[in-house]
């Protein structure tokens, strides 16, 4: 078996112990006689799978009780919707802090619900920093703030979460859940794609509170209310059947590994790796302000399009795979998830190493 190191920003890469379990699972799982991926989400050994699942992701995340966990469809783009269809009509008003791409589209959806104020944004600079946040920036009326953990694009991250009183604090956490630990007690609604930390592309994970749901309005199609999918424990329709599967396998390995505090302190390793290179370097620079860095995201450049391509090839060439950098950022970007191990990192380094010295 001949795999490279894959630094995609999503889907990407997932651990392989999972991947062989999954593979033995696929023509037939135990003694079903049938695979995962042809299972009645009715059926007994599938609601076994589910329910288990679930329970592991409560237990590494140490969720509440006084929380609901849901695996729906749509991505966490389409909760960019949802979350103000089910919030919004306590006051009509939402806050936001604008920090890339992701928030963007999420305050442009909920514009359509009703009002959004900007508390901050960080695009005067390209989004390479998150912005200094205050209590009393906060709308006192607002019905949730909304924020994005970590940009994926850019590679920025709250190092201090934004302090929002009585107010819900809403987390896309698409690209740094499972990555360091969260008191989850402290967020009215955490929600996050699979396709990073927990498994393949094709279901969002949402865990929100209890009393903020039942509150919908009344144009909410019956797909996008959240009460309805905690009644039917999210098989209102046939879930991403195979998707939830993959988590549940991830979920053990994040057990297997010390959970979620001894997986922070790894990704923290890898990281600090990658940026005390990027800081000593002549030729390669981070875009991020250091006190904002992610842990999982990590943009670099050069300065110069020509010696970037000429970077990006080379690593192909290695199997190191996926470093180009997104369209609005450009140059490179290693994304270091958890199932990223540190000798991806290394090898990594040592190439940039290699690179900077014979292209002086």
């Amino acid at each position: 078996m001949s795999r490279v190191y894959n630094f995609s920003a999503g889907p990407t890469v997932l651990p392989v112990s999972v991947l062989e379990q999954a593979q033995k699972d696929l023509v037939e799982y135990k003694n079903s006689g049938m695979s995962v991926m042809e299972m009645s989400h009715r059926s007994k050994d599938y609601q076994a799978i589910f329910d288990q699942a679930k329970s592991s992701l409560i237990d590494i995340m140490s969720i509440p009780d006084n929380y609901e966990v849901l695996f729906l469809q749509g991505g966490a783009s389409t909760q960019f919707a949802m979350i103000p269809m089910n919030l919004i009509s306590k006051t009509g008003k939402m806050d936001i802090v604008n920090t890339g791409t992701w928030t963007q589209r999420a305050m442009e959806e909920a514009k359509k619900f009703g009002e959004v104020n900007m508390v901050a944004s960080s695009k005067d600079k390209m989004y390479s920093y998150i912005p200094e946040l205050d209590k009393s920036m906060f709308s006192k009326d607002a019905s949730y703030v909304h924020i994005a953990s970590n940009n994926t694009i850019y590679g920025t991250r709250y190092t201090t979460l934004p302090d929002t009183g009585d107010i819900p604090l809403v987390a896309d956490m698409s690209s740094n859940i499972l990555s360091e630990v969260y008191d989850v007690s402290k967020f009215g609604i955490i929600f996050a794609g699979a396709q990073k930390n927990m498994g393949p592309s094709g279901v969002c994970v949402v865990i929100i509170r209890k009393n903020l749901i039942g509150h919908a309005m009344s144009i909410t199609p019956t797909m996008l209310d959240y009460k309805i999918h905690v009644e039917n424990d999210s098989m209102y329709n046939t879930p991403p059947t195979f998707s939830i599967y993959i988590c549940g396998l991830v979920y053990q390995w994040v057990k297997d590994q010390g959970g979620v505090k001894e997986l922070q302190r790894i990704n923290e390793s890898k990281a600090n790796l990658l940026y005390d290179f990027l800081d000593q370097s002549s030729m390669f620079r981070g875009t991020v302000v250091k006190k904002d860095r992610s842990l999982m995201n990590i943009p670099f450049v050069t300065g110069n399009e020509e010696l970037d391509d000429r970077f990006i090839k080379q690593a192909k060439q290695l199997g190191l795979v996926n470093l180009k950098g997104h369209r609005s950022v450009g140059g490179m970007r290693a994304s270091i998830y958890n199932a990223m191990p540190y000798e991806g990192v290394k090898t990594l380094v040592e190439f940039l190493k290699k690179f900077e010295m014979e292209n002086k």
